[in-house]
């Protein structure tokens, strides 16, 4: 869906509009009845998306991979000499 308002109304209004972007509407704003700037929600490059997921799991399987460390359990006390 596709809202249009004035720069007048944008300037106003940011905040708002910014929401609406954020949920996927797209918002275009106009000066002198003329179509200028388009707002739009930011999405983050696929291969971006895949490289980030790639580092997570490697970190997911390398922690899921490692043994658990039996250590003794520490106090607050135990941070002071």
């Amino acid at each position: 869906m596709v809202k249009t308002v004035s720069a007048a109304e944008a300037n106003r209004e940011f905040s708002k509009l910014m929401k609406l972007a954020e949920s996927g509407e797209r918002v275009v704003v106009t000066s002198r009845g003329q179509p200028k700037v388009q707002i739009t929600r930011v999405e983050e490059a696929d291969s971006e998306k895949a490289q980030r997921r790639e580092a997570f799991d490697r970190l997911t399987e390398r922690l899921n991979s490692q043994p658990a460390q039996n250590l003794p359990r520490l106090t607050r006390d135990d941070f002071y000499d």
